[in-house]
């Protein structure tokens, strides 16, 4: 029988709080803890870090594991793999929980190797099976076409989960947690990268991935003039501009924009695909989306197989007499 037990939630830090990804890796952490009747951990690492183990408590941690060293203050791969190592080594979790983000993606896989265990990534949903007592890790898969079941067989079993698929916990600022410092030597000698400049993306209003509106256009608006109008769509809901590769490659719309399969994943509450016909590797991208919206005027596009609310028609008629009737009733 395996000595593993508790399940552990890898929390990202941005700013000062902990990602909203790390929230609600702790929200379903909560709830397959409680399934299991065992402990749910957080893991913190950083420089000057005290104050984000009371927010992870606050999200539903009972235990909050913190590494705090100069070192650590820039995100660089080699130390966090090599402390995340001896983490998951001292508090033998059952399972652990990161986020489907760049950091994320290079940690999991590389961690799960060192463990000697496999890593699920890109999870949409989580639960644990009634007789085996394993974690269903659900992920799309065929290009988003279809969701498939894995069960990993050894412990720790290591996923990542996509953004918003998982629900974070209301805050409880109440909650009580045990927060344990963790020191760490790390060896210098296995750091091989040196970050000599790092710079900031710069985004003029929400980020694509943290809207809960995203007015997203494809190949048939036909210009960068084009996606101003939706540019202005995008700011009367107070969400934010996307789009298929097509107009990234036609340098319409910046990169940081593109949904899909080689692109950013999003779920939104509300997602307005205009002008796209929908293939697996854009839909791969937004299909976690709450409400899908299509404007297109091919009544075969693929995309109204996956849109609750349809329009077949000229979106260069249809956006305009859209955008105007909702400047109507926000005046009224």
């Amino acid at each position: 029988m395996s000595e593993s037990k508790g399940i552990a939630v890898y929390c990202e830090i941005k700013g000062d709080k902990i990602l909203s990804i790390a929230a609600e890796g702790l929200g379903i952490g909560r709830k397959l803890a409680d399934n299991l009747g065992q402990e749910l951990f957080a893991i913190v690492l950083g420089s000057g870090i005290s104050s984000f183990a009371q927010q992870a408590i606050a999200s539903g941690a009972d235990k909050v594991y913190v590494v705090d060293d100069a070192q650590l203050k820039d995100y660089q791969p080699d130390a966090y793999i090599s402390v995340l190592d001896n983490v998951a080594k001292t508090i033998k979790p059952q399972i652990i929980i990161m986020g489907q983000t760049d950091t994320g993606r290079e940690l999991a896989p590389r961690l799960a190797f060192r463990l000697g265990t496999a890593a699920t990534m890109d999870c949409v949903d989580l639960a644990i099976d009634s007789d085996s007592k394993r974690l269903l890790q659900t992920k799309p898969v065929y290009g988003g076409n279809a969701q498939a079941v894995f069960i990993t067989e050894t412990d720790p079993q290591v996923v990542t989960i996509r953004t918003k698929a998982m629900t974070a916990l209301e805050p409880d600022s109440s909650r009580k947690g045990e927060i344990v410092s963790i020191p760490v030597l790390i060896d210098t000698s296995v750091i091989k990268i040196r970050i000599l400049e790092r710079v900031a993306e710069e985004v003029a209003g929400i980020k694509v991935e943290d809207a809960e509106i995203v007015v997203s256009g494809g190949r048939g608006i036909g210009s960068a003039e084009g996606f101003k109008q939706l540019d202005e769509l995008a700011k009367l809901l107070k969400g934010a501009v996307g789009a298929s590769r097509p107009p990234c490659d036609n340098n319409w719309i910046p990169d940081t924009a593109q949904i899909g399969l080689t692109g950013k994943i999003i779920a939104p509450e509300v997602y307005i695909a205009i002008a796209i016909s929908g293939s697996s590797q854009h839909m791969s991208g937004c299909s976690g989306a709450k409400t899908i919206i299509a404007i297109n005027k091919d009544k075969e596009a693929n995309i109204f197989r996956y849109a609750r609310f349809g329009v077949i028609g000229d979106w260069k008629k249809v956006l305009p007499a859209f955008t105007d009737k909702l400047k109507e009733l926000l005046a009224s």
